[in-house]
């Protein structure tokens, strides 16, 4: 019998692995893919609702209304599978939604998807095979819309379940007194209800300045607090830049770390997304999952301890969609033995002199999953060791650019497009 994948989740991540499990039906059986929502595209899918279903889950996407990607559509894209060329550059999450519908249709991965069915737990089982060796299967529990459990078994599990949906709330002292609205961006959706009044926004990473640029053009007097040298791009009238948040005092009012106070209306926690993973058991596994740092995984990728589980785009700060596209082909070649990894010990130890290298670098425990410049050797490693095709170096060429604008244009770099002419060069689109 062909070995089974199970995929948990139904996202950019989850289609990617299903696709390519697909498309090798002579090695593989077709996987199934569970899905907690009736529709696919996971983050990308716009939910005005916050908090939770009818059914007293949580609300998972973490988009909001107005949302344009910070990529361009010519980065963004599975290296196989283009945008609509119309489009422009900077998408709406409209867009990436239809183009993950078209893939998932293209490929036609809908039919092993379970929707309205979630992963209550993802055990790992010994089982013993004819010829007396033992081997690692996967008991997948879920459970559908009408609460029935059932339990199948897998020879490997794909977790692309994402991280953007469980929020992190760091502590302020005295944060019970503020007399205002608390809330994080994981439940921001549009920025109208905030119109004349002061918000404190915590955080200046993409979602933090996204959303005090919106909030400024509506009128809010927004103050952008951050613990990075001074923004020097020019800001939006509205905003005001100060430093962190250190405590709230007995009437309510913000103190900052300068020494400086303000009232305000409403804080909105800019603050990223914890690791969460409620269907493992990271002790049984090996695993130590804090809220920034899955560890150890081989490759980014993989428990050394059992390394037929991968979890897909745990990296942050990365182009995604080539990233998964990436990994889930290096994992495939685990499974089909094309590539041979090195004994469980090894590969701890490679995960420790990678992380311990960071930290003597001076990356701080919360930035150990980030990877910005690593990101290219690291999918170049995996397409050598897997013999698959690389990223073409455009990819990269492109990415740093727009980073290079984002940073002088905060607000309108996204009005640019672009054009791959080639593997290795693109142009600037002249409108």
């Amino acid at each position: 019998m062909l070995p089974r994948a199970a995929v948990v989740g139904a996202g950019a991540a989850g289609l990617c692995a299903a696709r390519h499990i697909l498309s090798r039906p002579d090695t593989f059986a077709p996987p199934v893919v569970f899905e907690l929502t009736g529709g696919v595209g996971g983050t990308w899918c716009y939910d005005e609702r916050v908090g939770t279903y009818e059914d007293g889950r949580p609300v998972h996407s973490s988009m909001y209304r107005d949302l344009r990607t910070n990529l361009p559509k010519e980065v963004m894209m599975f290296p196989d599978f283009p945008f609509d060329a119309q489009l422009k550059s900077f998408l709406t999450h409209q867009e990436v939604q239809r183009y993950l519908e078209r893939y998932c249709q293209s490929h036609d991965i809908r039919p092993y998807i379970r929707f309205r069915t979630a992963v209550e737990k993802v055990e790992p089982v010994v089982m013993t095979t004819v010829d007396n060796k033992t081997q690692i299967k996967w008991e997948v529990t879920s459970s559908d819309s009408s609460g029935i459990q059932k339990t199948d078994v897998f020879d490997s599990v794909f977790v692309c379940s994402g991280h953007y949906s469980d929020p992190h709330i760091p502590e302020i002292p005295g944060i019970e007194h503020f007399k205002g609205q608390v809330l994080h961006s994981h439940s921001y959706r549009y920025a109208e209800p905030f119109s004349g009044r002061s918000v404190v926004v915590l955080g200046a990473k993409a979602s933090g300045l996204d959303i005090s640029i919106e909030l400024a053009k509506v009128g809010a007097e927004v103050t952008l607090s951050h613990r990075h040298s001074p923004l020097t791009f020019p800001l939006p009238v509205g905003i005001r830049q100060s430093s962190p948040v250190a405590a709230v005092d007995g009437n309510g009012r913000i103190h900052f770390q300068d020494g400086s106070a303000s009232e305000a209306d409403v804080l909105i926690f800019c603050t990223g997304y914890n690791f969460s993973f409620p269907f493992l058991d990271a002790a049984q596994l090996g695993l130590e999952i804090q809220d920034y740092v899955v560890s150890p995984l081989y490759r980014f990728l993989m428990p050394p301890a059992f390394p037929s589980l991968f979890f897909i785009g745990m990296c942050k700060i990365i182009c995604p969609f080539p990233n998964f596209n990436c990994q889930v082909q290096f994992a495939l070649a685990v499974l089909d033995g094309t590539v041979t990894l090195p004994p469980q010990s090894e590969m701890e130890a490679e995960v420790r002199r990678q992380l311990q290298a960071k930290a003597e670098r001076g990356v701080q425990q919360r930035h150990l999953m980030v990877m910005d410049q690593d990101q290219w050797e690291y999918c170049q490693a995996l397409a050598r060791a897997a013999g698959f095709s690389p990223l073409p170096p455009v990819v990269r060429s492109l990415y740093e650019e727009v980073w290079r604008q984002r940073r002088i244009h905060p607000e309108n770099y996204r009005s640019l497009n672009y054009k791959l002419i080639s593997d290795a060069e693109w142009e600037l689109k002249q409108d």
